[in-house]
């Protein structure tokens, strides 16, 4: 299952994403969020040129859970100690945006907004307290593109993060939710700067796989259908600049892309 979440003519929906003859096109859709492989089925057949509407972001959580430190070389290069266990911290959803919309830099109030490339883990559905013995599988409806954009001076001054990491427009999701990959496996990660690589990381370098941090943050808070889980991100981060571009790549995705500009004061 690959699918998105669109507007043509003023109406939002989730599509069914499907390659025909080298074309991508939305054939079937929904209103309600997919909360299963077969969410589309019985859904009547469509034939929309995917290039022929407005892709926004593909969840509406209740809430981002995003991983601190996952992997061993983005904590040395900001000079922090390497967990011991999952650091995890929260975005709000009113930071999420889709596909081509803007990052918007608080220049009025930072310095350095940092770009950082991850993979998303979207819930299929309600988990609490899983157990050791539990397969997490069946709690993944698919995987996405997340940025976890960051005021980076703000989070150093603050020593917590929840006003570096929770402006409006730090979470780009997208373009897709796409089920079947394998982070236990490996997904490679990847983020351009103005069409310049910058990170390139594998999910097989996670400190703390992804069944370890499902189990753990279920320990403290329930997770729903559509929250959205962002792994962590690798080695490689760095500034955005009001007119750039930044693009991150998950392998069996496709690539979000957002344009960057600054807070009109």
């Amino acid at each position: 299952m690959r699918y998105c979440r669109f507007q043509l003519n003023g109406v939002r929906r989730y599509g069914l994403v499907e390659e025909l003859h080298g074309v991508e096109f939305i054939t079937r859709a929904v209103e309600s969020a997919p909360n299963s492989a077969n969410a589309f089925d019985g859904a009547q057949p469509l034939d929309i040129p995917l290039g022929e509407v407005r892709l926004l972001a593909p969840i509406q959580p209740s809430k981002i859970v995003c991983i601190g430190r996952n992997y061993r070389e983005h904590a040395k290069e900001l000079n922090h100690p390497i967990p011991t266990e999952p650091l995890f911290f929260l975005k709000p959803p009113s930071s999420v945006i889709g596909p081509g919309d803007d990052v918007r830099r608080p220049n009025h109030l930072s310095q350095r907004v940092d770009y950082e490339g991850e993979l998303g883990v979207v819930i299929s559905k309600s988990c609490y307290r899983l157990e050791d013995s539990d397969d997490v599988r069946p709690y993944i409806l698919g995987y996405t593109c997340v940025n976890d954009v960051t005021a980076r001076d703000l989070q150093n001054k603050d020593g917590q993060w929840s006003r570096a990491k929770g402006f409006d427009t730090f979470c780009p999701v997208g373009p897709f939710v796409v089920d079947g990959l394998d982070p236990w496996k490996g997904v490679r990660v990847e983020s351009r700067l103005n069409s310049e690589l910058r990170q390139n990381g594998t999910t097989v370098d996670f400190l703390f796989p992804l069944d370890v941090l499902m189990r753990f943050i279920s320990q403290v808070m329930t997770l729903e259908p559509g929250d959205v889980i962002a792994t962590g991100t690798p080695a490689g981060v760095g500034p955005m600049q009001s007119g750039d571009t930044v693009e991150v790549t998950v392998e069996g995705i496709g690539t979000l892309r957002n344009p960057v500009v600054n807070i009109e004061q």
